[in-house]
């Protein structure tokens, strides 16, 4: 299976679980089970809850914007450029800072969503 996605046309949703986190589904477990690949975006003052993945590596690519990730015990700043590696059932979590929306690119392996 291969195929090409410009972002611009990709469907952005509420996130099922997260106030102020819009989702687009690039590829689903129902496509690929070992592989997930998301775009999120988190409005200003928005966050993901620290959390962990019992089985699935998170990497994440910054697309647009700066937040705090909390891995590895700490808070840490991210921009764009930035691609973060959270191994499984480390806890993690995302804050935005500043005015403009968080914009992230994930891939989760095996397949979460």
């Amino acid at each position: 299976m291969a195929f090409i996605i410009n972002l611009k046309n990709l469907e952005m949703k509420a996130h099922p679980k997260f106030e102020g986190v819009k989702i687009g589904y690039i590829l689903t477990k129902e496509k690929h089970p070992e592989l997930s690949i998301t775009v999120l975006e988190i409005s200003p003052g928005a966050e993901i809850p620290l959390h962990t993945h019992e089985k699935e590596v998170d990497t994440i690519f910054v697309l647009e914007g700066t937040a705090k990730i909390y891995i590895e015990d700490a808070w840490k700043t991210v921009k764009k450029g930035d691609v973060i590696v959270i191994s499984p059932k480390e806890v993690h979590g995302v804050k935005t800072l500043g005015k403009k929306p968080f914009k992230c690119y994930i891939v989760h392996a095996p397949a979460l969503w």
